[in-house]
């Protein structure tokens, strides 16, 4: 578990005003039409809105949302990818918690709050992990759970942390998080660079342990490689920018020209691992 001792500049309202936090469900969806009734009828009675990003969906993803949820906001991407779409719902919130649930029914609605209940206990950010105990996955690969771990190490040696799971998207937070946290990420790496960037502006950070579910239907536009790489790519750009603030220009780009080194032999690392697996698997096949 991962706590930063930070006192955050809360809004006064909330502090004065007895009530429970409104919450807000923003859920990034691409062709998850099949899988939306399996996740919107879940949601608890407790979330006060649900807001779903439309990423240029050919399917009649928006039509079946609107029919299962009548109540929901609707918004059309106008970017692509995960990150592009999670920041479109983040400005379209009203809530005082965020919550960022998948369209895929691998995330449980049933643990929202759990979530919630790590925030109101003095947390700003609650982030779900797979590997805690409690925690669990049917869905993650061998080669998705290998990078996991490797990526997760390398943050927590490179930044102090503690993280047990660096790339899953059942995350929870305070609205006002974002007036300190920006994200300004197109792709899966946008869970990377949100846990990066609460750490760095000392949000107090808690871990949940969350259980993924496969995916009911079609497949996923993760790519392990390819996304992997992008997340090692976000994790140097982020611990560059915390270098600058820290040292002077010239040790910095010497020790970054050295992590570029170090990341470039882990992405061979995973092109290899995961030629080696398909190989394996078809000498099983034959």
């Amino acid at each position: 578990m991962e706590e930063q001792q930070f006192v955050s500049q809360v809004p006064v309202d909330i502090l004065d005003i007895p009530r429970s936090p409104t919450i807000s469900v923003v859920i990034p969806a691409r062709n998850e039409a099949q899988n939306l009734r399996h996740v919107l009828p879940l949601i608890p009675t407790s979330v006060s809105e649900v807001i779903l990003v439309d990423g240029h969906s050919s399917d009649d993803t928006i039509e079946e949302a609107l029919r299962l949820m009548p109540s929901i906001r609707v918004i059309k991407q106008s970017g692509k990818g995960k990150g592009d779409a999670l920041r479109a719902g983040f400005a379209a919130c009203t809530g005082d918690i965020i919550v960022m649930l998948d369209a895929d029914g691998s995330a449980d609605p049933a643990e929202i709050p759990q979530f919630v209940k790590a925030l109101e206990q003095g947390y700003d950010f609650a982030k779900g992990s797979r590997f805690l105990a409690g925690g669990g996955s049917v869905d993650i690969t061998h080669l998705r759970r290998w990078g996991n771990a490797l990526l997760s190490t390398f943050v927590n040696v490179l930044f102090g942390t503690e993280f047990s799971d660096l790339c899953y998207g059942y995350n929870a937070f305070w609205k006002y998080c974002l007036n300190r946290v920006i994200v300004d990420c197109e792709g899966f790496e946008v869970e990377t660079q949100l846990n990066l960037r609460m750490h760095e502006t000392k949000m107090k950070i808690v871990e949940v342990p969350s259980f993924e579910h496969a995916r009911i239907h079609g497949e996923s536009n993760l790519h392990a490689a390819r996304d992997g790489w992008r997340v090692l790519q976000t994790i140097l750009r982020e611990w560059s920018q915390k270098r600058k603030t820290t040292s002077t220009k010239p040790v910095v780009m010497q020790t970054y020209q050295k992590d570029m080194q170090n990341a470039t032999n882990l992405s061979y690392s995973f092109f290899n691992f995961d030629i080696n697996i398909q190989i394996s698997v078809r000498k099983k096949a034959i």
